[in-house]
């Protein structure tokens, strides 16, 4: 059947969505998850949403290991968090997701040639954040239907970028885990840690 050029579906948000899923080992559950949201278009306009999973099996009342979403656009993150995140293979049903507790946050700025290295920075009240997603690979691009979308609902098209290795602190503090290898979309040699760009969800 022909593809027709204007995709008829209603967008529900458009932007940047990287992930570091985390593991201390293959077979293990994922030990730090972290989501980062840059998002351009929405139905609650602009912003950015990191959410940053670090007791992702627990409900974060370590200082050390908080579950944390630092955000400028606390109402675009709960939207994100209750209609996609949730939604999400790593995240859904984790008990941290639950126990995530907002912030606010500044100072949101991307660098790197996302060619060798990409790293999202950005300031909330425990100090900086710092994620640097490295050893990156080729870029392909994933169209997925609803029917194998996250949330079921939409139509989801993304270019997305493997890394294989990552650089994640806050304030200084390095957080738990490594990215490993997955099977992702039917490409065999994926990995855990990834670049997301151009994210576009679709209502179909």
């Amino acid at each position: 059947m022909e593809r027709i050029p204007v995709n008829p579906g209603v967008v529900d948000w458009s932007g940047e969505n990287p992930g570091m899923y985390l593991k201390e080992s293959a077979e293990g559950p994922f030990v730090t998850l972290i989501s980062f949201f840059r998002v351009v278009r929405s139905p609650h306009g602009r912003g950015h949403a990191a959410f940053l999973l670090l007791d992702s099996q627990g409900e974060g009342k370590d200082p050390k290991r908080p579950n944390l979403c630092v955000t400028d656009n606390e109402p675009l993150a709960r939207y994100l968090k209750d209609h996609f995140v949730a939604y999400f293979g790593a995240f859904r049903g984790v008990a941290g997701l639950a126990h995530v507790r907002f912030e606010p946050g500044s100072n949101f700025v991307a660098s790197g040639d996302a060619l060798t290295s990409y790293t999202e920075s950005f300031r909330h009240a425990g100090g900086e954040v710092r994620l640097t997603w490295e050893g990156l690979g080729d870029a392909f691009l994933v169209e997925f239907p609803k029917d194998k979308s996250a949330t079921g609902r939409h139509e989801m098209f993304s270019l997305f970028v493997d890394a294989h290795a990552v650089d994640a602190s806050i304030n200084g503090r390095a957080v738990a885990g490594r990215p490993f290898p997955r099977e992702f979309a039917g490409k065999k040699e994926s990995s855990t840690a990834f670049l997301a760009f151009s994210e576009t969800w679709v209502k179909a």
